[in-house]
């Protein structure tokens, strides 16, 4: 799906005490993260939709279950089969050397790099369990994918979280 990029308005959150939170990029893993059995949870789709209209979103996945495509379909949103969290850690840097923030979100150990290269990283618990690394990895960690994206749709949510 095609996205009209220069038209969102990105993120920008002033954190006091810390620099300003500046964001344009929303990169999330699939498979434990959105979709749990490689089915979209519930609530997801009406956040994506939401978020949409204020971030690029992207999802990256190694696509498990083969299914992303089908799922995702209709949703305001771009998707990616990569094969090694590599491949999520450069898109991330891609994304920072074309300018604005990048947030990301995942639960795998795939999503280590990814999160640690991110302007924001936010490990997600879910069915699925999250890797040890990857919360270490993580700024942030949210309880499921439903606080993980409203973090951005409710931006007081992050000041409260990561002001020092």
């Amino acid at each position: 799906m095609t996205l009209a990029h220069a038209a969102l308005p990105g993120l920008a959150v002033a954190i006091p005490g810390a620099d300003r939170l500046a964001l344009r990029h929303l990169l999330i893993d699939f498979n434990g993260t959105l979709a749990c059995n490689g089915a979209l949870i519930d609530g997801v789709a009406e956040r994506l939709s939401a978020l949409s209209r204020i971030l690029e979103i992207e999802v990256l996945t190694g696509d498990t279950y083969g299914t992303v495509a089908r799922t995702l379909a209709g949703l305001p949103v771009r998707h990616a089969v990569v094969l090694t969290g590599a491949d999520k850690t450069a898109r991330v840097r891609t994304l920072l050397a074309e300018g604005g923030g990048v947030a990301a979100l995942g639960n795998g150990r795939n999503d280590v790099d990814m999160l640690r290269a991110a302007t924001l990283g936010i490990a997600v618990l879910g069915p699925e369990c999250t890797h040890a690394l990857t919360l270490a990895a993580a700024q942030l960690v949210a309880p499921d994918i439903h606080a993980a994206l409203d973090l951005f749709l409710q931006p007081q949510r992050l000041i409260a979280a990561l002001r020092p």
